[in-house]
């Protein structure tokens, strides 16, 4: 990690002298806030600064004060930001579209968003979305100009899914990990399971990045049970990042056995969970200062972090009004609102998926794109 921009700038260059176009045509993403680029606000606009501010300079449906992983890659392979899939207005779809929305599971959700905040947007309506995608690319006359790829695009697209967060989270503080963990094999199943009526579809490439170590995060040092002596050298929860781990170890094997269906596809399992891991620990080795204190939020100390009251809102705590706001640099952070990561942070994870290093199995991205620098 501590050389991770020089031998991405090495990449770049390599790639460069080859001189080849990206064999990859479209990104379809599925996922949840860590990748949504509108999805969620265009469903349910409310979405208020300070949002958006250190790259777009406003609000436009991210989770962050910039960019996400997703936009990073696509700059990456030379393709446009991700139009939602649920944005009507605006979109361009000629390379892909993103079905990633805020507070999505991959699990069906058995409540209501006004109820508990889950996102109605779950992997198999996101996997309907695609498959309606593609019926009207397949249907609809190309007579003009068209915000619609070639019917031929799905066979040359690289699919990614960032999912699972939600399900991992959601009930932790009711159930205990123990409780969580009876669950989780349905959650990577449905992920297997959706790879595959993908590739029915004619999808060749699957990146699965895993579950971060939410162990980090300052919402879940200030909201989740523990004892101090659960809490390691670098400020994180033992137990928790160790239940992450063994979710991203049956993930893993259960892209493997994927992959050994699905004989002439590439199944990728994105190991960015030691990317973040390394970021929260040593956050000085890459040119950030905070690890597991965030950005955007409220109440100072260690997390910065106040469940009452969330990034950008207004509420009364202890009698008393405050706003949750943002730091002037948030280019030295690796955690945005408390949940989510910044662009510098993200910007970091998609230079290690770049390189290379963290695709399970090794899979060549320089032989099949030139990878454009990332700025």
């Amino acid at each position: 990690m501590t050389t991770l921009r020089a031998i991405t700038l090495l990449l770049f260059m390599v790639a460069a002298t080859e001189c080849k176009q990206c064999a990859f045509k479209a990104i379809f993403n599925f996922g949840d806030s860590n990748t949504d680029t509108g999805g969620f606000w265009a469903a349910f606009p409310a979405q208020a600064p300070p949002h958006g501010m250190t790259y777009f300079n406003k609000p436009v449906g991210r989770a962050t004060d910039g960019r996400v992983v997703v936009d990073f890659l696509a700059q990456a392979l030379e393709l446009p930001f991700l139009s939602p899939y649920l944005q009507s207005i605006g979109s361009d779809y000629k390379h892909g579209a993103n079905f990633a929305t805020l507070a999505s599971t991959v699990r069906f959700p058995q409540t209501s968003l006004f109820v508990t905040g889950v996102s109605p947007f779950s992997l198999e309506i996101q996997l309907r979305q695609m498959k309606e995608f593609k019926v009207k690319v397949d249907e609809l006359p190309r007579k003009g100009k068209s915000n619609l790829p070639s019917p031929n695009i799905f066979g040359k697209s690289l699919y990614t899914f960032y999912i699972g967060q939600n399900d991992f989270t959601g009930n932790l503080a009711r159930l205990g990990i123990s409780g969580v963990k009876e669950f989780l094999p349905q959650v990577v199943s449905q992920i297997a399971s959706t790879i595959k009526e993908i590739y029915a579809l004619g999808g060749r490439t699957f990146w699965v990045l895993n579950l971060a170590p939410i162990g980090c995060y300052p919402a879940f040092l200030v909201q989740l049970p523990h004892n101090t002596s659960d809490i390691d050298q670098f400020g994180c929860l033992i137990s928790y990042n160790n239940a992450v781990v063994d979710y991203n170890n049956m993930l893993k094997a259960a892209l493997a056995k994927t992959r050994k269906d699905l004989a002439d596809a590439n199944v990728v399992y994105v190991d960015t969970h030691t990317v973040l891991l390394e970021l929260f620990q040593h956050p000085a080795s890459h040119g950030l200062r905070y690890g597991t204190k965030a950005c955007c939020g409220y109440g100072g100390g260690l997390y910065n972090y106040n469940q009452q009251v969330f990034c950008g809102n207004t509420k009364q705590v202890n009698g008393k009004t405050v706003t949750a706001k943002a730091c002037k640099d948030p280019q030295n952070y690796v955690s945005w609102d408390g949940i989510h990561a910044t662009d510098a942070a993200n910007k970091l994870t998609a230079y290690a998926i770049l390189n290379g290093t963290y695709f399970d199995p090794p899979f060549p991205l320089h032989k099949y794109c030139d990878i454009q620098p990332i700025g």
